[in-house]
């Protein structure tokens, strides 16, 4: 299977189990992050570890994908980007819109720290 789909307490993971990422890819992705944004996903991390290359049909369905689920006021975050991804996710500028982390952990404790943040300045 190209993807794999679990649920880590209320944050839904997609691990991309493939080292390049194109076209025939990014419709897949984005059929699965759409699915799960229209029941309810909120909350939504890509873990990249094992995908060396990007292309920009890739990148631009994890852009779309954020705006999609932003706008529903979730959010979409990346974890363990290889270093050529890297890369190439820093010369499209996309670490200005993505959040990204070394690890899930990082990345599912960063959703309750915003939760906090959210409901500190919802009291105040």
């Amino acid at each position: 299977m190209d993807f794999t789909v679990e649920r880590i307490k209320d944050v839904m993971v997609v691990r991309v189990n493939f080292s390049r990422a194109t076209l025939k890819e990014s419709k897949e992705l984005k059929s699965i992050l759409f699915d799960g944004i229209d029941i309810g996903e909120r909350k939504i991390i890509v873990d990249l570890a094992m995908c060396e290359f990007v292309d920009s049909t890739f990148m631009g369905t994890l852009v779309v994908s954020l705006r999609k689920v932003s706008a529903l006021n979730g959010d979409l975050k990346l974890v363990e980007l290889h270093q050529s991804a890297r890369a190439l996710f820093e010369l499209a500028r996309l670490f200005r819109i993505f959040e990204t982390f070394n690890s899930q952990e990082e990345a599912i404790e960063s959703f309750n720290k915003s939760q906090v943040q959210l409901n500190k300045s919802q009291t105040a």
